[in-house]
Protein backbone atom coordinates (compact mmCIF):
# COMPACT_ATOMS: atom_id res chain seq x y z
CA UNK A 1 0.00 0.00 0.00
CA UNK A 2 1.57 3.07 -0.84
CA UNK A 3 0.40 5.00 2.31
CA UNK A 4 1.72 2.68 4.73
CA UNK A 5 4.41 3.47 7.07
CA UNK A 6 8.34 3.53 7.44
CA UNK A 7 9.25 1.21 10.53
CA UNK A 8 12.69 0.79 11.70
CA UNK A 9 15.68 -1.65 11.41
CA UNK A 10 16.98 -1.56 15.24
CA UNK A 11 16.46 -4.32 17.62
CA UNK A 12 16.04 -2.09 20.83
CA UNK A 13 13.09 -0.27 20.98
CA UNK A 14 13.67 3.49 22.51
CA UNK A 15 14.09 4.12 26.11
CA UNK A 16 12.73 7.91 26.09
CA UNK A 17 15.32 8.67 28.74
CA UNK A 18 17.22 11.84 27.85
CA UNK A 19 21.07 11.60 27.62
CA UNK A 20 23.22 14.36 27.34
CA UNK A 21 22.29 15.77 23.57
CA UNK A 22 25.15 14.69 20.73
CA UNK A 23 24.83 17.22 18.20
CA UNK A 24 25.57 14.64 15.59
CA UNK A 25 21.93 13.09 16.70
CA UNK A 26 19.68 15.53 17.11
CA UNK A 27 20.10 17.85 14.17
CA UNK A 28 16.70 19.18 13.37
CA UNK A 29 15.02 21.23 11.68
CA UNK A 30 15.27 22.31 7.89
CA UNK A 31 17.19 20.87 4.93
CA UNK A 32 20.34 22.98 3.88
CA UNK A 33 23.14 24.65 6.28
CA UNK A 34 23.11 28.38 7.35
CA UNK A 35 19.37 28.16 8.42
CA UNK A 36 18.20 29.82 10.96
CA UNK A 37 15.73 27.21 12.35
CA UNK A 38 18.37 24.77 12.60
CA UNK A 39 21.07 27.24 14.37
CA UNK A 40 18.21 28.02 17.18
CA UNK A 41 17.36 24.14 17.62
CA UNK A 42 21.19 23.49 17.57
CA UNK A 43 21.60 26.05 20.32
CA UNK A 44 19.07 24.62 22.75
CA UNK A 45 20.39 21.27 22.40
CA UNK A 46 23.74 22.23 23.06
CA UNK A 47 22.80 24.52 25.81
CA UNK A 48 24.57 24.16 29.20
CA UNK A 49 23.18 21.68 31.71
CA UNK A 50 21.56 22.94 34.75
CA UNK A 51 23.76 22.49 38.12
CA UNK A 52 21.36 20.17 38.97
CA UNK A 53 21.70 18.30 35.58
CA UNK A 54 25.13 17.20 36.41
CA UNK A 55 24.98 16.51 40.21
CA UNK A 56 23.77 12.93 39.36
CA UNK A 57 21.97 13.01 42.93
CA UNK A 58 18.72 11.07 42.12
CA UNK A 59 16.71 14.04 43.84
CA UNK A 60 16.48 17.68 41.94
CA UNK A 61 14.46 19.80 44.58
CA UNK A 62 14.17 23.12 43.24
CA UNK A 63 13.67 24.36 46.37
CA UNK A 64 16.91 23.69 47.85
CA UNK A 65 18.71 25.48 44.88
CA UNK A 66 19.38 28.98 45.30
CA UNK A 67 17.23 31.49 44.21
CA UNK A 68 18.73 32.32 41.13
CA UNK A 69 19.12 29.18 40.08
CA UNK A 70 15.42 28.79 40.43
CA UNK A 71 14.86 31.75 38.42
CA UNK A 72 17.03 30.75 35.36
CA UNK A 73 16.02 26.77 35.27
CA UNK A 74 12.66 28.76 35.02
CA UNK A 75 13.64 31.64 32.28
CA UNK A 76 15.52 28.18 30.06
CA UNK A 77 12.73 26.22 30.18
CA UNK A 78 10.12 29.24 28.95
CA UNK A 79 12.68 30.06 26.14
CA UNK A 80 12.83 26.53 25.22
CA UNK A 81 9.47 26.03 24.81
CA UNK A 82 9.19 29.72 22.96
CA UNK A 83 12.10 28.39 20.59
CA UNK A 84 10.61 25.38 20.12
CA UNK A 85 6.88 26.89 19.39
CA UNK A 86 8.74 29.10 16.86
CA UNK A 87 10.17 26.10 14.76
CA UNK A 88 7.25 24.08 14.84
CA UNK A 89 4.98 27.83 13.13
CA UNK A 90 7.95 28.12 10.87
CA UNK A 91 7.97 24.52 9.45
CA UNK A 92 3.94 24.71 8.85
CA UNK A 93 4.40 27.75 6.95
CA UNK A 94 7.13 26.34 4.94
CA UNK A 95 9.61 28.66 5.99
CA UNK A 96 12.90 27.23 4.25
CA UNK A 97 11.01 25.66 1.67
CA UNK A 98 10.31 26.46 -1.99
CA UNK A 99 7.20 28.81 -2.20
CA UNK A 100 4.44 26.66 -4.35
CA UNK A 101 1.70 28.75 -6.00
CA UNK A 102 -1.86 27.77 -6.45
CA UNK A 103 -1.95 27.35 -9.76
CA UNK A 104 1.19 25.26 -9.38
CA UNK A 105 -0.51 23.58 -6.36
CA UNK A 106 -3.49 22.53 -8.38
CA UNK A 107 -1.80 21.04 -11.17
CA UNK A 108 0.40 18.82 -9.19
CA UNK A 109 -2.71 17.47 -7.24
CA UNK A 110 -4.61 17.05 -10.32
CA UNK A 111 -1.65 14.55 -11.48
CA UNK A 112 -0.51 13.20 -8.53
CA UNK A 113 -1.65 9.86 -9.10
CA UNK A 114 -3.23 8.35 -12.42
CA UNK A 115 -6.40 6.85 -10.75
CA UNK A 116 -7.81 10.86 -10.54
CA UNK A 117 -8.78 9.70 -13.70
CA UNK A 118 -11.83 8.78 -12.21
CA UNK A 119 -12.23 12.21 -10.55
CA UNK A 120 -15.07 11.98 -13.62
CA UNK A 121 -17.04 9.33 -11.57
CA UNK A 122 -17.92 11.99 -9.15
CA UNK A 123 -20.54 14.04 -11.02
CA UNK A 124 -22.47 11.50 -12.86
CA UNK A 125 -22.31 9.68 -9.34
CA UNK A 126 -24.22 12.75 -8.32
CA UNK A 127 -26.20 13.25 -10.94
CA UNK A 128 -27.49 9.20 -10.82
CA UNK A 129 -28.67 9.92 -7.23
CA UNK A 130 -30.51 12.91 -8.01
CA UNK A 131 -31.78 11.53 -11.11
CA UNK A 132 -33.13 7.71 -10.28
CA UNK A 133 -34.59 7.41 -13.74
CA UNK A 134 -31.44 7.92 -15.64
CA UNK A 135 -29.35 4.97 -13.98
CA UNK A 136 -30.18 2.15 -12.30
CA UNK A 137 -29.61 1.06 -8.23
CA UNK A 138 -26.37 -0.90 -9.57
CA UNK A 139 -25.20 2.01 -11.77
CA UNK A 140 -25.69 4.19 -8.85
CA UNK A 141 -23.94 2.36 -6.35
CA UNK A 142 -20.91 1.29 -9.24
CA UNK A 143 -20.24 5.15 -9.84
CA UNK A 144 -20.40 6.29 -6.09
CA UNK A 145 -17.84 3.26 -5.48
CA UNK A 146 -15.45 4.54 -8.08
CA UNK A 147 -15.69 8.05 -7.41
CA UNK A 148 -14.43 7.15 -3.83
CA UNK A 149 -11.18 5.94 -5.33
CA UNK A 150 -9.70 9.07 -6.27
CA UNK A 151 -10.85 10.79 -3.36
CA UNK A 152 -8.95 8.23 -1.44
CA UNK A 153 -5.98 8.40 -3.00
CA UNK A 154 -6.17 12.34 -2.60
CA UNK A 155 -6.25 11.49 1.23
CA UNK A 156 -3.10 9.60 0.67
CA UNK A 157 -1.14 12.35 -1.41
CA UNK A 158 -2.14 15.45 0.84
CA UNK A 159 -1.61 13.59 3.81
CA UNK A 160 2.28 12.93 2.71
CA UNK A 161 2.21 16.63 1.73
CA UNK A 162 1.17 17.92 5.09
CA UNK A 163 3.72 15.50 6.92
CA UNK A 164 6.41 17.62 4.95
CA UNK A 165 5.19 20.95 6.97
CA UNK A 166 4.30 19.08 10.36
CA UNK A 167 7.05 16.71 10.64
CA UNK A 168 7.17 12.83 10.84
CA UNK A 169 5.16 12.40 14.12
CA UNK A 170 2.44 14.57 13.67
CA UNK A 171 2.62 14.16 9.55
CA UNK A 172 1.86 9.72 10.73
CA UNK A 173 -1.07 10.75 12.46
CA UNK A 174 -2.44 13.23 9.96
CA UNK A 175 -2.06 10.11 7.26
CA UNK A 176 -3.32 7.49 9.60
CA UNK A 177 -6.53 9.69 9.69
CA UNK A 178 -6.96 10.66 6.66
CA UNK A 179 -6.41 6.91 5.54
CA UNK A 180 -9.87 5.96 7.73
CA UNK A 181 -11.54 9.14 6.32
CA UNK A 182 -13.36 7.10 3.92
CA UNK A 183 -14.35 4.30 6.27
CA UNK A 184 -15.13 6.59 9.27
CA UNK A 185 -17.45 8.29 6.43
CA UNK A 186 -19.35 4.92 5.72
CA UNK A 187 -20.15 4.20 9.54
CA UNK A 188 -21.34 7.77 10.36
CA UNK A 189 -23.84 6.98 7.38
CA UNK A 190 -24.38 3.66 8.30
CA UNK A 191 -25.02 4.90 11.64
CA UNK A 192 -27.54 7.83 10.70
CA UNK A 193 -29.45 5.72 8.84
CA UNK A 194 -29.84 2.87 11.38
CA UNK A 195 -28.17 0.18 9.88
CA UNK A 196 -26.64 -0.90 12.81
CA UNK A 197 -26.13 -4.31 11.78
CA UNK A 198 -24.19 -3.47 8.71
CA UNK A 199 -22.65 -0.97 10.74
CA UNK A 200 -21.11 -3.81 13.13
CA UNK A 201 -19.62 -6.33 10.03
CA UNK A 202 -18.05 -2.88 8.49
CA UNK A 203 -16.35 -2.49 11.54
CA UNK A 204 -15.14 -6.01 12.18
CA UNK A 205 -14.26 -5.75 7.89
CA UNK A 206 -12.02 -2.60 8.14
CA UNK A 207 -10.13 -3.76 11.29
CA UNK A 208 -9.45 -7.21 9.18
CA UNK A 209 -8.75 -5.66 6.12
CA UNK A 210 -5.96 -3.43 8.21
CA UNK A 211 -4.57 -5.91 9.93
CA UNK A 212 -4.41 -8.87 7.38
CA UNK A 213 -5.08 -8.28 3.37
CA UNK A 214 -3.34 -4.29 3.36
CA UNK A 215 -0.12 -5.33 5.55
CA UNK A 216 0.21 -8.86 4.10
CA UNK A 217 0.05 -7.49 0.46
CA UNK A 218 2.85 -4.91 1.28
CA UNK A 219 4.83 -7.59 3.16
CA UNK A 220 4.30 -9.94 -0.01
CA UNK A 221 5.38 -7.36 -2.70
CA UNK A 222 8.08 -5.64 -0.52
CA UNK A 223 9.86 -8.93 0.53
CA UNK A 224 9.49 -10.61 -2.70
CA UNK A 225 13.29 -9.50 -3.49
CA UNK A 226 15.22 -9.39 -0.25
CA UNK A 227 15.30 -11.70 2.54
CA UNK A 228 13.61 -10.28 4.95
CA UNK A 229 12.13 -6.51 6.00
CA UNK A 230 11.76 -5.00 9.27
CA UNK A 231 9.50 -3.25 11.88
CA UNK A 232 10.69 -0.77 14.86
CA UNK A 233 10.40 -3.29 17.55
CA UNK A 234 9.46 -0.50 20.38
CA UNK A 235 6.31 0.67 18.24
CA UNK A 236 5.23 -3.25 17.38
CA UNK A 237 5.28 -4.20 20.94
CA UNK A 238 3.07 -1.07 21.62
CA UNK A 239 0.60 -2.10 18.87
CA UNK A 240 0.62 -5.92 19.85
CA UNK A 241 -0.73 -4.06 23.17
CA UNK A 242 -2.90 -1.61 22.03
CA UNK A 243 -4.67 -4.11 19.11
CA UNK A 244 -4.97 -6.75 22.06
CA UNK A 245 -7.18 -4.50 24.42
CA UNK A 246 -8.97 -3.30 21.75
CA UNK A 247 -10.13 -6.43 20.48
CA UNK A 248 -10.66 -7.46 24.64
CA UNK A 249 -13.33 -4.63 24.30
CA UNK A 250 -15.42 -6.87 22.21
CA UNK A 251 -14.79 -9.67 23.81
CA UNK A 252 -16.19 -8.57 27.09
CA UNK A 253 -19.31 -7.93 26.35
CA UNK A 254 -19.97 -10.88 23.97
CA UNK A 255 -18.74 -12.95 26.36
CA UNK A 256 -20.92 -11.65 29.06
CA UNK A 257 -24.11 -12.16 26.59
CA UNK A 258 -23.16 -15.48 26.08
CA UNK A 259 -22.68 -16.52 29.57
CA UNK A 260 -26.47 -15.55 30.22
CA UNK A 261 -29.28 -17.45 30.46
CA UNK A 262 -31.52 -17.51 27.51
CA UNK A 263 -34.07 -19.82 28.54
CA UNK A 264 -35.47 -22.52 26.38
CA UNK A 265 -35.17 -21.73 22.49
CA UNK A 266 -38.01 -21.79 20.47
CA UNK A 267 -38.84 -21.89 16.40
CA UNK A 268 -41.65 -20.72 14.61
CA UNK A 269 -43.11 -22.93 11.56
CA UNK A 270 -40.37 -21.50 9.10
CA UNK A 271 -37.77 -23.34 11.29
CA UNK A 272 -36.07 -20.03 12.87
CA UNK A 273 -35.19 -19.33 16.14
CA UNK A 274 -38.65 -17.43 18.11
CA UNK A 275 -37.46 -14.60 20.96
CA UNK A 276 -40.79 -14.49 22.22
CA UNK A 277 -40.61 -16.20 25.57
CA UNK A 278 -36.56 -15.03 25.57
CA UNK A 279 -35.48 -13.94 29.28
CA UNK A 280 -32.66 -12.61 27.46
CA UNK A 281 -33.52 -11.05 24.20
CA UNK A 282 -34.92 -7.44 25.57
CA UNK A 283 -34.91 -4.28 26.29
CA UNK A 284 -33.62 -4.51 29.67
CA UNK A 285 -30.50 -6.56 28.43
CA UNK A 286 -29.60 -3.73 25.40
CA UNK A 287 -29.76 -1.00 28.05
CA UNK A 288 -27.65 -3.08 30.35
CA UNK A 289 -25.42 -3.25 26.65
CA UNK A 290 -25.47 0.24 25.94
CA UNK A 291 -24.49 1.30 29.59
CA UNK A 292 -21.44 -1.18 29.12
CA UNK A 293 -20.71 -0.04 25.70
CA UNK A 294 -20.65 3.59 26.56
CA UNK A 295 -18.53 2.81 29.90
CA UNK A 296 -15.26 1.05 27.34
CA UNK A 297 -16.05 3.79 24.73
CA UNK A 298 -14.79 6.60 27.02
CA UNK A 299 -12.06 3.79 28.06
CA UNK A 300 -10.60 3.00 24.86
CA UNK A 301 -10.59 7.12 24.14
CA UNK A 302 -8.61 7.39 27.02
CA UNK A 303 -6.35 4.69 26.11
CA UNK A 304 -5.74 6.10 22.73
CA UNK A 305 -5.31 9.37 23.66
CA UNK A 306 -2.55 8.19 26.08
CA UNK A 307 -0.58 6.81 23.84
CA UNK A 308 -0.18 9.11 20.89
CA UNK A 309 0.49 11.23 23.92
CA UNK A 310 3.37 8.95 24.92
CA UNK A 311 4.40 8.42 21.10
CA UNK A 312 4.23 12.31 20.47
CA UNK A 313 6.14 13.18 23.88
CA UNK A 314 8.11 10.40 25.08
CA UNK A 315 9.59 10.38 28.86
CA UNK A 316 12.49 12.48 29.07
CA UNK A 317 13.38 16.34 28.44
CA UNK A 318 13.13 18.04 25.19
CA UNK A 319 11.69 15.09 23.17
CA UNK A 320 8.49 16.53 22.35
CA UNK A 321 7.52 16.04 18.33
CA UNK A 322 11.17 15.13 18.24
CA UNK A 323 13.17 11.82 17.22
CA UNK A 324 15.62 10.48 19.60
CA UNK A 325 18.69 10.23 19.54
CA UNK A 326 18.74 6.35 19.79
CA UNK A 327 15.77 5.19 17.66
CA UNK A 328 16.71 3.39 14.73
CA UNK A 329 18.54 4.50 12.03
CA UNK A 330 15.79 4.53 9.62
CA UNK A 331 13.55 6.85 11.65
CA UNK A 332 16.23 9.26 11.43
CA UNK A 333 16.62 8.80 7.60
CA UNK A 334 13.04 9.62 7.31
CA UNK A 335 12.71 12.63 9.32
CA UNK A 336 15.87 13.79 7.16
CA UNK A 337 14.42 12.95 4.30
CA UNK A 338 11.04 15.10 5.17
CA UNK A 339 13.11 18.00 6.06
CA UNK A 340 14.77 17.61 2.49
CA UNK A 341 12.03 17.12 0.59
CA UNK A 342 10.44 19.99 -1.45
CA UNK A 343 6.60 20.35 -1.43
CA UNK A 344 4.34 20.36 -4.34
CA UNK A 345 1.69 22.21 -2.44
CA UNK A 346 1.66 24.92 -0.73
CA UNK A 347 0.17 24.85 3.23
CA UNK A 348 -2.98 26.25 2.55
CA UNK A 349 -3.90 24.94 -0.28
CA UNK A 350 -3.10 21.42 0.85
CA UNK A 351 -5.18 21.84 3.79
CA UNK A 352 -8.12 23.22 1.94
CA UNK A 353 -7.83 20.33 -0.66
CA UNK A 354 -8.17 18.03 1.99
CA UNK A 355 -11.42 20.06 3.36
CA UNK A 356 -12.98 19.88 -0.03
CA UNK A 357 -11.59 15.63 -0.26
CA UNK A 358 -13.48 15.29 3.10
CA UNK A 359 -17.20 17.48 1.98
CA UNK A 360 -17.16 14.86 -1.36
CA UNK A 361 -16.01 11.39 0.23
CA UNK A 362 -19.26 12.35 3.08
CA UNK A 363 -21.10 13.06 0.41
CA UNK A 364 -20.49 10.10 -2.01
CA UNK A 365 -20.75 8.06 0.88
CA UNK A 366 -24.21 9.18 1.62
CA UNK A 367 -25.05 8.29 -1.56
CA UNK A 368 -23.42 4.91 -1.82
CA UNK A 369 -25.27 3.54 1.51
CA UNK A 370 -28.61 4.64 0.37
CA UNK A 371 -28.01 2.46 -3.03
CA UNK A 372 -26.90 -0.66 -0.48
CA UNK A 373 -29.91 -1.66 0.68
CA UNK A 374 -31.43 -1.85 -3.55
CA UNK A 375 -28.07 -3.73 -4.30
CA UNK A 376 -28.11 -6.30 -1.77
CA UNK A 377 -31.60 -7.47 -1.99
CA UNK A 378 -31.28 -8.12 -6.17
CA UNK A 379 -27.91 -9.33 -5.59
CA UNK A 380 -28.80 -11.92 -3.34
CA UNK A 381 -25.32 -11.29 -1.39
CA UNK A 382 -25.70 -11.89 2.37
CA UNK A 383 -24.95 -8.79 4.73
CA UNK A 384 -22.63 -10.04 6.35
CA UNK A 385 -20.29 -10.05 3.24
CA UNK A 386 -21.14 -7.27 1.96
CA UNK A 387 -20.23 -5.49 5.32
CA UNK A 388 -17.52 -7.76 6.24
CA UNK A 389 -15.60 -7.74 2.56
CA UNK A 390 -17.45 -5.53 0.00
CA UNK A 391 -17.47 -2.35 1.67
CA UNK A 392 -14.13 -1.84 3.27
CA UNK A 393 -12.52 -2.88 -0.22
CA UNK A 394 -14.04 0.67 -1.04
CA UNK A 395 -10.85 2.41 1.42
CA UNK A 396 -8.44 -0.05 -0.15
CA UNK A 397 -9.25 0.09 -3.79
CA UNK A 398 -7.50 3.00 -4.80
CA UNK A 399 -3.84 2.00 -3.27
CA UNK A 400 -4.74 -1.50 -4.84
CA UNK A 401 -5.14 -0.45 -8.38
CA UNK A 402 -2.07 1.36 -8.12
CA UNK A 403 -0.12 -1.63 -6.33
CA UNK A 404 -1.91 -3.71 -9.67
CA UNK A 405 -0.58 -1.64 -11.84
CA UNK A 406 2.88 -1.60 -10.24
CA UNK A 407 3.21 -5.54 -10.02
CA UNK A 408 2.07 -5.96 -13.80
CA UNK A 409 4.91 -3.24 -14.62
CA UNK A 410 7.45 -4.64 -12.22
CA UNK A 411 6.61 -8.41 -14.09
CA UNK A 412 7.02 -6.87 -17.45
CA UNK A 413 10.33 -5.77 -16.93
CA UNK A 414 11.56 -8.60 -15.33
CA UNK A 415 10.37 -10.65 -18.33
CA UNK A 416 11.88 -8.07 -20.52
CA UNK A 417 15.35 -8.18 -18.80
CA UNK A 418 15.18 -4.63 -17.64
CA UNK A 419 16.26 -2.83 -14.20
CA UNK A 420 13.88 -3.38 -11.83
CA UNK A 421 13.59 -1.11 -7.98
CA UNK A 422 14.41 -3.20 -5.21
CA UNK A 423 12.20 -2.57 -2.67
CA UNK A 424 13.61 -1.36 0.88
CA UNK A 425 14.65 -3.62 3.59
CA UNK A 426 12.60 -1.26 5.19
CA UNK A 427 8.62 -3.29 6.01
CA UNK A 428 5.94 -0.75 5.50
CA UNK A 429 3.08 -1.19 8.09
CA UNK A 430 1.06 1.60 8.80
CA UNK A 431 -2.32 -0.38 8.25
CA UNK A 432 -1.98 -2.48 11.09
CA UNK A 433 -1.79 1.91 12.85
CA UNK A 434 -4.90 2.29 11.29
CA UNK A 435 -6.52 -1.21 12.72
CA UNK A 436 -5.63 0.70 15.96
CA UNK A 437 -7.13 4.12 15.06
CA UNK A 438 -10.25 2.48 14.20
CA UNK A 439 -10.79 -0.07 17.15
CA UNK A 440 -9.66 2.37 20.07
CA UNK A 441 -10.82 6.20 18.63
CA UNK A 442 -13.65 5.56 15.58
CA UNK A 443 -15.34 3.17 17.08
CA UNK A 444 -15.76 4.42 20.25
CA UNK A 445 -16.84 7.75 18.54
CA UNK A 446 -19.49 5.62 16.97
CA UNK A 447 -21.06 4.55 20.34
CA UNK A 448 -21.11 7.74 21.79
CA UNK A 449 -22.15 8.85 18.34
CA UNK A 450 -25.10 6.97 18.43
CA UNK A 451 -25.70 7.61 22.08
CA UNK A 452 -26.43 11.38 21.02
CA UNK A 453 -28.44 10.42 17.96
CA UNK A 454 -30.51 8.25 19.58
CA UNK A 455 -28.90 5.00 17.60
CA UNK A 456 -28.73 1.99 20.14
CA UNK A 457 -24.71 1.31 18.77
CA UNK A 458 -23.76 -1.18 21.40
CA UNK A 459 -20.35 -3.78 21.56
CA UNK A 460 -22.24 -6.51 21.23
CA UNK A 461 -20.76 -8.52 18.15
CA UNK A 462 -21.96 -11.11 16.33
CA UNK A 463 -19.29 -14.15 17.97
CA UNK A 464 -18.47 -15.27 14.36
CA UNK A 465 -17.17 -11.52 14.02
CA UNK A 466 -15.68 -11.77 17.17
CA UNK A 467 -13.63 -15.31 16.20
CA UNK A 468 -12.54 -13.63 13.11
CA UNK A 469 -11.25 -10.32 15.12
CA UNK A 470 -9.27 -12.81 17.62
CA UNK A 471 -7.58 -14.32 14.76
CA UNK A 472 -6.88 -12.41 13.06
CA UNK A 473 -5.09 -10.10 16.46
CA UNK A 474 -3.47 -13.35 17.25
CA UNK A 475 -2.00 -14.02 13.59
CA UNK A 476 -0.24 -10.34 12.75
CA UNK A 477 0.71 -10.27 16.74
CA UNK A 478 2.41 -13.47 16.20
CA UNK A 479 3.99 -12.54 12.54
CA UNK A 480 5.26 -9.56 13.94
CA UNK A 481 6.63 -10.34 17.07
CA UNK A 482 10.24 -10.35 15.90
CA UNK A 483 10.12 -7.57 14.37
CA UNK A 484 10.48 -8.98 11.07
CA UNK A 485 8.76 -10.02 8.16
CA UNK A 486 8.87 -11.92 4.79
CA UNK A 487 6.86 -12.20 1.72
CA UNK A 488 6.24 -16.19 2.90
CA UNK A 489 4.32 -14.14 6.16
CA UNK A 490 2.37 -11.71 3.61
CA UNK A 491 1.62 -14.82 1.91
CA UNK A 492 0.26 -16.06 5.12
CA UNK A 493 -1.88 -12.92 5.91
CA UNK A 494 -3.45 -12.80 2.63
CA UNK A 495 -4.53 -16.40 2.44
CA UNK A 496 -6.17 -16.02 6.14
CA UNK A 497 -8.02 -13.22 4.64
CA UNK A 498 -9.09 -15.51 1.56
CA UNK A 499 -10.50 -17.66 4.11
CA UNK A 500 -12.70 -15.18 6.15
CA UNK A 501 -14.25 -14.33 2.84
CA UNK A 502 -14.77 -17.47 2.17
CA UNK A 503 -16.75 -18.39 4.89
CA UNK A 504 -18.41 -15.06 5.50
CA UNK A 505 -19.84 -15.61 2.19
CA UNK A 506 -22.34 -17.91 3.33
CA UNK A 507 -22.77 -16.89 6.77
CA UNK A 508 -26.32 -15.79 7.55
CA UNK A 509 -25.59 -13.66 11.09
CA UNK A 510 -26.61 -14.37 14.38
CA UNK A 511 -30.53 -14.36 14.81
CA UNK A 512 -30.07 -12.57 18.50
CA UNK A 513 -27.68 -9.79 17.78
CA UNK A 514 -30.03 -9.02 14.74
CA UNK A 515 -33.24 -8.49 17.14
CA UNK A 516 -30.92 -6.69 19.59
CA UNK A 517 -29.78 -4.38 16.96
CA UNK A 518 -32.86 -3.47 16.15
CA UNK A 519 -33.13 0.72 14.93
CA UNK A 520 -35.08 2.55 14.56
CA UNK A 521 -37.74 0.91 17.64
CA UNK A 522 -37.56 -1.33 20.52
CA UNK A 523 -36.38 -4.40 21.14
CA UNK A 524 -40.38 -5.32 21.87
CA UNK A 525 -41.92 -3.79 18.79
CA UNK A 526 -38.92 -6.13 16.54
CA UNK A 527 -40.36 -9.26 18.35
CA UNK A 528 -43.86 -8.29 18.52
CA UNK A 529 -43.48 -7.61 14.67
CA UNK A 530 -41.60 -11.19 14.80
CA UNK A 531 -44.13 -12.66 16.22
CA UNK A 532 -47.00 -10.91 14.38
CA UNK A 533 -45.84 -12.16 10.78
CA UNK A 534 -45.25 -15.36 11.76
CA UNK A 535 -48.46 -16.60 14.52
CA UNK A 536 -50.98 -13.58 14.01
CA UNK A 537 -52.36 -11.42 16.29
CA UNK A 538 -52.38 -14.11 19.33
CA UNK A 539 -48.72 -14.82 18.79
CA UNK A 540 -47.86 -11.08 18.73
CA UNK A 541 -49.71 -10.29 22.38
CA UNK A 542 -47.74 -13.23 23.59
CA UNK A 543 -44.53 -11.87 22.40
CA UNK A 544 -45.35 -8.75 24.36
CA UNK A 545 -45.82 -10.31 27.24
CA UNK A 546 -43.16 -12.42 27.30
CA UNK A 547 -40.95 -9.36 26.74
CA UNK A 548 -42.34 -6.88 29.30
CA UNK A 549 -42.92 -9.49 31.93
CA UNK A 550 -38.89 -8.89 32.90
CA UNK A 551 -39.57 -5.33 32.99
Amino acid sequence: MASLSEKATADTPPNGNNSTPNMSNVERGYAGEGRDSDVELQRLRSRSPAPSELSGTADHDDESLPHHQQHSRARDFYNDALSREKLFWDRLRGKGKRHVGWVESGKNALFSSWVNVFVVAIPIAWVAHFLPGTFSHEATFALCFLAIVPLEAMFDWGGEQMSIYLGQTLGDLLVITLNNAVEAALAIILLIHCELRLLQSTIVGVIILHLLLIPGTAFLAGGARVWEQTLHPHNTQLNHSLLTIGVLSLLLPTAFFAALDRGPVAFNAEGEASFENSPLVNDFTRGEMLKMSRGFAFILGVVYIGSRIYLANPPGDDNALEVLPDVPAAIKQAEEELKEDEPEMNPLACALLLGVTVALTAVTAEFLVESIEFVREQSGIQEEWFGLILLPIVSFSADGMVALVFFVQSTIMHILGKKILIPSILARARAIDLSIQFTLWWMPFLVVLGWMIGSPMILLFDFFELAILLGACFLVNYITADSKTNWVEGLILVSFYAMIATSAWFYVGQPELEVMLTCPGTVAAAILSEAAGAGGEGGGEGAVEAVLGHH
